[in-house]
């Protein structure tokens, strides 16, 4: 399948553009504070559809409609989560990062707990961006070589370098100014894809509704209390620690509480990048539906082999090259590249930071120049990145990408939650009783993890985790969190 000289001249225009543009922030002369936080000085309307930008990668560009598509919208309950942490954030994680004054999300941790527990989560943070941005880079450049022939290799490679290239010389402002502008594009897209699809249909956009209705398309899930199923309330507690992580821990969102000119604008942003996730994921699961219908009513235009439910994923791209008028098609494709582009260059600008404030400040150079601590944040930044390149080189061939992801992610991510949380909320707890929490926190997550393949056969199986697979990140930040707080009752009881 080729695609069309004004639809690769659209794409191929986008791409120059955007890393022209970002490219274009270098020229300013700027310090290491500036180059991480902008000086404070960005409107809160972009930092904003940055948060957006960073919620919304490719994998959800294409991973939601798939999931509407084959199944249902229990997926969609997991954006329903987001309001709630946005609240918990607003009110308690954006005033304590403002009042730290920090660049880093986990200079807290070190106030409350020690050098061991910064060390700890930023350390688990990089680890976790180089899975991240490895698995959006290989699963970008799937539907791309499955549609157009393009070698998989070759699409990470120069997606790599195009979001380096700006990233690295752009710094912070260059981050939030060009996903803003993917943000945008993106919705832009989405729409448009929509409104093609709904004017399609044979009979009438009503069409879309009435045979989704009939096959019971929109429907939640189950709302049993069961957390061994994708059920409502499974989904929905899963959800709101991922939020809760994302918000309260994660450098790539403290950052943008510190880019904002005041504490207020910092809550604006905060406030417009999670609640317009939530029309927009409600965009994506309406598409997936929408496909259904579309090719429920013209069968015909869906090859056979594209029928499969394994192959759900691959719906939407298809309509994207044979659907959608020329042109419009290669915006469509820059607008997946631009959700994965935005989360990528995110990771990269994040991860420098925390190199320079964790560790080269720390324990490297404690007072280096600005000339040194700029020449730093490029050596990481482009270090990281090339890193995340042979990452999603290294997922090539891999069974599930996006499993892996979920794997890594889940036994480096959710201690950082729990031991921010113990140190939040516990005002009590000491640093013996939080380290002796992660540790047990840390077993129970690699349990739940690696269980189903380390006990697969024999009677082996009844050591398997019973939950679902989601709930890792729950177990373990309910055990870091426990534990230290019962801890620290039982050492306080036993000193007196």
């Amino acid at each position: 399948m080729s695609l069309p000289i004004i639809d690769l001249a659209v794409f191929l225009i986008y791409m120059l553009g955007i890393v022209l543009f970002g490219v274009s922030f270098s020229f300013r002369k700027r310090t290491a504070l500036e180059y991480t936080t902008g000086g404070g000085r960005l409107p809160s309307w972009a930092i904003g559809m940055s948060i957006f930008a960073t919620f919304v990668s490719s994998i959800s560009f294409l991973a939601l409609p798939g999931n509407a598509y084959a199944s249902n919208w229990n997926g969609f309950v997991f954006s329903l989560s987001i309001p709630f942490a946005a609240f918990i954030a607003v009110r308690y994680f954006v005033p304590l990062y403002r009042k730290l004054k920090s660049e880093s999300a986990y200079y807290y941790l070190e106030t409350r707990f020690g050098a061991w527990a910064r060390i700890y989560a930023s350390v688990c943070y990089l680890l976790t961006q180089l899975a991240r941005m490895g698995a959006i880079m290989y699963l970008l450049a799937l539907p791309m070589n499955a549609l157009f022939g393009w070698s998989i290799p070759m699409i990470i490679v120069i997606t790599g370098i195009s979001v380096i290239i700006y990233s690295m010389l752009g710094g912070i402002e260059a981050v939030i100014w060009t996903d803003a502008i993917q943000g945008i594009l993106l919705i832009f897209g989405a729409l448009v894809c929509l409104g093609v699809i709904l004017f399609s249909m044979p009979n009438g956009p009503g069409e879309v509704f009435t045979l989704a209705a009939e096959s019971d398309k929109f429907s939640l899930g189950n709302f049993r209390l069961d957390f061994t199923q994708s059920t409502f309330w499974m989904i929905l507690v899963y959800g709101l620690f991922i939020n809760l992580q994302n918000f309260g821990i994660d450098q790539s969102y403290v950052q943008r509480y510190i880019t904002a000119k005041t504490e207020n604008d910092a809550v604006k942003s905060t406030w417009l990048g999670s609640l317009l996730y939530l029309p927009v994921s409600f965009l994506f699961f309406l598409i997936g539906t929408a496909l259904f219908s579309y090719y429920q009513a013209m069968p015909e235009l869906l090859p056979d082999h594209l029928k499969e439910a394994v192959n759900a994923d691959k719906v939407f791209p298809y309509f994207i090259v044979t659907g959608l008028p020329t042109g419009v098609t290669g915006l469509l494709i820059a607008s997946i590249f631009a959700a994965g582009m935005s989360t990528v260059s995110t990771s990269i600008n994040s991860s420098a930071t925390v190199f320079l404030s964790d560790h080269f400040r720390k324990y490297i150079h404690p007072n280096p120049s600005e000339k040194l601590s700029m020449r730093v944040l490029f050596i990481s930044s482009f270090v990281m990145g090339v890193l995340s390149i042979l990452v999603g080189l290294a997922f090539n061939g891999v069974t599930s990408a996006l499993e892996a992801w979920w794997a890594l992610s889940s036994i480096f991510s959710g201690g950082i939650l729990g031991l921010f949380l113990l140190g939040f909320i516990s005002h009590k707890t000491k640093s013996k009783e939080a380290g002796i929490g992660v540790l047990l926190g840390v077993l129970v997550i690699g349990w739940m993890s690696l269980s189903p393949v380390l006990f697969s056969e024999g009677a082996w199986t009844k050591f398997q985790n019973p939950l679902h697979t989601n709930m890792t990140i729950v177990m373990g930040t309910l055990t870091i969190f426990i534990v230290g707080f019962v801890l620290t009752y039982f050492f306080k009881k036993h000193k007196k």
